[in-house]
Parts: structure tokens; sequence; C-alpha cells
């Protein structure tokens, strides 16, 4: 029996010489860099842009926060988040928080597509809430801004649909890069952090990306590192264990800030206002901290700067530590945009020295180097809030270009990371991730599932029933059919049950005639449907089947009408066949 409604027709791309093709991307990658480049230096102009117009003149953002009136610290987070809250919910909801989840998600299950729109609108709202001092970093913005630059570039110019993660990788390493001046942390970042599952040969790609980048950012903004650390000098391997325990109190550190994120995020969802005014309260709240602590609003690079010159005091450090955390899960917990990396960094700073003067006033003797310190929880506390130790080591090693910092930090970033992980916690980005009920698991094949849609794999011919039709006819199509389940459709050709061979088992063995069963299907079937969207992937398709042990799914279409079906056995036997497809091709390259 047909299905009522046709599917849409398969769309056969042509095929292309894998040699080609990998060379074509190489030379894609260098356009992708560029604009990632473009759309980093975009938004670092839109965040000075935001800043002059609405706070007083200053040296720093610092400054300009403690020179202005109260009011004008109170109002404008409050008036930024009421702003961007009305974009947000109304033309972008994926603009909402650091920006990386999204990107995750993006690969993972939508294989590699973002929407045009969240470029600019991206870079608008998190430039407009940083520049009124909301307590978020521009990384993971930039993060997104360049994945969905390198999104949006693959599929205008229509390259193949298996190209698009690693585009969308491409362009978040080159915004990065672009951002710290640091290629090899861009690139880090997008493999360690984005990509869950890649062929090695692509990682090429990833590196021309951002290292195009990072030669455009030298251009614009010269050869120089981010921050301006001191020379770090390590001679004393008995030091190693301070930055052991460094480590330590950055993975409860990195534990409590995402888990106060979480707090946040839970009560703000249980305020009863509309979610575009929840921004608002968040800034009120923030300008509340900032009329006592200014430091805890704006991207912190001042305290990052006044740890790294060692002439922070330690009661300054714990303060700012601690409004610093708040004030950034305030922010995102609200439902702002911005990143947790620049607010990790900060977190950090504060930390290191508050280590380093802790134990002088003990142990006078080590007269351990607070700037150093400092440095080292940068890189620590980055490493328990994304758990990308090795992104951590390779970020502060570019920022400072010190090669004898890269021990410690293998010491502290590996220690806070499996502090982390030990504890039963996640990343910043699992936690926002598993809070939308995604869960990601990291295997090499998963890139193979999210290119192959459903409904290029779907049944459109298949056996169906209709509500009133009998059991005898329903009979007859088990007795027949090798597969005998079956959707059951209204005149409309809309799903309204499920009937299957257990559904009949009580009327197949009772009598027929005399039972006290109805005689039509509608009697008999289940009503509660589990089916998927025809714009689903396979992955999609293989997670329900696990979650639900059905053996089939109903394919429903944009008018709700049943288009096809798709079966567990043949998900699974089509998940295998495009694996080793996808190998023969990887290897052949």
């Amino acid at each position: 029996m047909a299905a009522p409604d046709p599917s849409p027709q398969k769309h056969v791309e042509p095929a292309i010489n894998p040699r080609v093709q990998y060379v074509l991307l190489m030379f894609f990658s260098v356009a992708i860099g560029v604009a990632a480049a473009m759309g980093a230096f975009f938004f670092r102009w839109m965040i000075q842009l935001f800043q002059n117009s609405f706070w007083p003149a200053g040296s720093s953002f610092l400054d300009r926060v403690s020179d202005s009136p109260w009011w004008l610290v109170l109002l404008l987070p409050c008036l930024g988040g009421l702003a961007a809250g009305v974009v947000i919910n109304k033309w972008a909801p994926e603009a909402r928080g650091p920006g990386v989840p999204e990107v995750i998600k993006a690969i993972a299950v939508r294989g590699g597509v973002i929407r045009h729109r969240i470029t600019f609108l991206k870079a608008l709202v998190t430039s407009l809430l940083i520049g009124c001092g909301a307590s978020v970093g521009r990384e993971g913005p930039v993060v997104q801004i360049g994945a969905s630059l390198g999104s949006s570039a693959a599929r205008l110019f229509r390259l193949d649909r298996s190209m698009l993660p690693v585009c969308v990788a491409s362009g978040a390493a080159a915004g990065i890069a672009a951002t710290f001046n640091a290629p090899l942390t861009g690139t880090l970042f997008a493999i360690e952090i984005l990509l869950l599952d890649t062929e090695m040969s692509y990682v090429s790609h990833i590196i021309v990306s951002s290292v195009t980048a990072s030669a455009l950012s030298k251009v614009f903004w010269g050869d120089f590192p981010t921050f301006d650390a001191p020379k770090f000098i390590f001679n004393n391997f008995e030091e190693l264990l301070i930055f052991f325990i460094l480590g330590i109190l950055s993975g409860l550190v990195s534990l409590a800030f995402v888990h106060l994120i979480r707090i946040m995020e839970d009560i703000f969802d249980r305020v009863p206002v509309q979610d575009w005014i929840k921004p608002g309260i968040g800034g009120l709240l923030l300008g509340l901290i900032g009329l006592y602590i200014p430091g805890a609003m704006g991207v912190g690079y001042e305290t990052v700067d006044m740890g790294l010159d060692g002439v922070l005091p330690l009661e300054l450090a714990i303060i700012l530590l601690l409004a610093k955390m708040i004030a950034t899960s305030l922010c995102i917990g609200s439902g702002m945009s911005g990143g947790i990396f620049a607010p990790s960094l900060v977190l950090g700073a504060t930390l290191g020295i508050s280590v380093s003067s802790t134990i002088n006033m003990f142990f006078p003797q080590l007269a351990l180097t607070h700037g150093q310190y400092a440095l080292v929880g940068m890189g620590t506390v980055v490493a328990g809030t994304t758990l990308a130790p090795i992104t951590a080591v390779l970020t502060v090693f570019e920022l400072t270009y010190s090669y004898k910092i890269i021990l410690p930090m293998m010491v502290g970033c590996i220690t806070s990371a499996l502090v982390v992980r030990l504890l039963k916690g996640y990343s910043a980005y699992e936690a926002k991730l598993l809070r939308q009920g995604v869960n990601i698991l990291r295997g090499h094949d998963e890139s193979v599932l999210v290119n192959v849609p459903v409904i290029e794999v779907m049944e459109t011919d298949f056996d169906f029933l209709r509500e009133a039709d009998s059991l005898n006819k329903a009979a007859a199509m088990v007795t027949d059919s090798p597969f005998p389940h079956f959707p059951v459709l209204d005149d409309d050709s809309r799903a309204v049950g499920i009937l299957t061979l257990r559904d009949m088992r009580g009327w197949l063995k009772g009598d027929r005639e005399i039972g006290g069963f109805p005689p039509v299907v509608d009697s008999l079937m289940t009503r509660t449907i589990v089916s998927i969207a025809s714009d689903s992937n396979l992955k999609e398709a293989l997670m329900v089947f696990e979650k639900t042990g059905v053996s089939f799914l109903p394919v429903i279409g944009e008018d709700n009408k049943v288009c096809g079906i798709i079966k567990s056995r043949e998900a699974f036997k089509i998940f295998r066949e495009n694996r080793y497809k996808n190998r023969i091709l990887s290897s052949s390259i």
C-alpha cells in the first residue's frame, strides 16, 4: 500500500574527486579565515563604539565605570539587557549564552548548519551588552560569529554536506586566532572543544584558516601578545607542588562557577516574567554589584593586567574572584549573550594571586612571584571550565610567548580538569547542552550520522491503516506483511496511533465473533505516537530508537502529515554502510 503523501525528491549531488575536493577546500579555508577575521574586527569595533557612546572618557573601561554617576552604572546594564532580550527572543534564540555550546550542537546535531542571521545578530547583541558593562567575554561570541560565517559560506557555495563541520570549525578557529593573535590556540580550540569527530586529514584546513586570521590580526593590531605578562622564571622544581595545589583549587573554582551559572538559570526560569525582560533584571542586579565593585563589570582584562603586574592586593583579589563569579553567573543565567572564557581568565588571575599571596604570608622565604601565579591560574581555571587542558596550555603560552611556562601549566591544567571530572562535573559548554537535553557523545563516526537526512533513508512505500478499518483487515495485513507494525492515519493522513501485533494478540487469541472487542482498529491501537520530523538527521533518529526501543518511526512532514517511515533495523544498516564509505573516502585522500 503506497503512502498517502510522497516524500520530497532526493537531491543527488554530483560526485567530486576526493583529491580535487581536498585542494579546493584548502583555498576555501583561506577565504573562511579572512571572513572570520573581518567578523572579529567588526565585533571589536562595535564594542568600542558602544563603550565610547555610553560611558564617559577614560583610559580603561574600569576607569570609565568608576568615574560614572551611580544612576548610569545602575541603569545602563539594565537597558542593554532589555534591548538584547528583545532581539534574542524575537529573532535569534541561538545567540543566548556563551555561543560555543550552540556551535557544538550545530556540528553534532545539525551537521554544521547555522542560520545566516546569527553572524550579525550575535555580534550586535553581545557588543551592545559588553558595551553596557555586562560581565561576559567576547571570545565565545567570536567563536559563534566565525563558525556562522564558515557555515554560511559553505552553504552559499554549495559545498558537499560532509564539509560543513570542517568549515564551521575553521571559522571558529579563525575567530579565536584573530582575537588572541594566536593561531595554535584557535586550532586546538576547534579540535579539542568543537569537533567531536573529524578525519586528521582535515586538520590542515583548520590550521590554514587559523593562520590566515592570525596574520590579518597582526596587520590590524600589530605583532604583540594580548597581555603584557611578566617574564616567567622557573628553576625550582619543588614549586611544582604549589602549581599542583593551584590546579586542585582551580578545579574547585571551576565547578563552583559552572554550578552557580546553572543555579542562576534555574532561578531566572522560575521568575514569572516574559523571557525578554529577564536579561534586564540581570543587568539591574549587575549594576548593583558594579556600584560597589566596578571591577566586576565588563570583560575584566583590567583585573587580569593588575594580577599579571603583581599589584593586586590579597583582599581585593578575593573580592573580585567572588564578585566576578556572581556577576557573570547573573548575566549568563538571565539569558544574556556572552562568553565565559574571559571571565575564566579573570577568576584564574585572582585565584593565582590569592594563592601566592597566602603562601608568601606563611612562608615568606619562598618569595613567590604573584604575576607568575596569576598567569598559571588563568590557564588552570580555563582548563576546568572548558575541560580542554591542552587548549588552555597553548592559550597562555601564545598569550605570553614564554616557553618556560609549559611545565607548570601542564601540571596545573591537567590537575584542574581531572578534579572536575573526578567530581563528576561538566564543562560550562556540556552543562549548557545537557540543560537543552542534548547529550554529546564523542565518537569517531558521529559525523556520519548528522550528514544523513531522514528523508533520504525513509521508506515512502509503506503499509498503513485507517481508524475505521476492521480488525479482520488488520489481521490480514499482519499475516501478509514481514513487518507487522503499522501507523494508523486519519482521513487527512495525519498519524493518530500505532497498531502492532502485540496490540492485537488478545483479539487474535479470543473469539472474534462473540469476544466483546469492537471490530475496528481504533479500539486496539496505541495512541502514544513516537515520531520524528522530516528535517531531522540519522543521528537524531538513532537516538530516539535507543531511548524508546521502538522498531520504527513515522516521519512527519511540515504539514504534520506522515510522509514515510524509518525502521530501526534499516537505520543502523545505513549507518554502517555510510561509515564504511566514509572511511574508504578518507583513505583515498
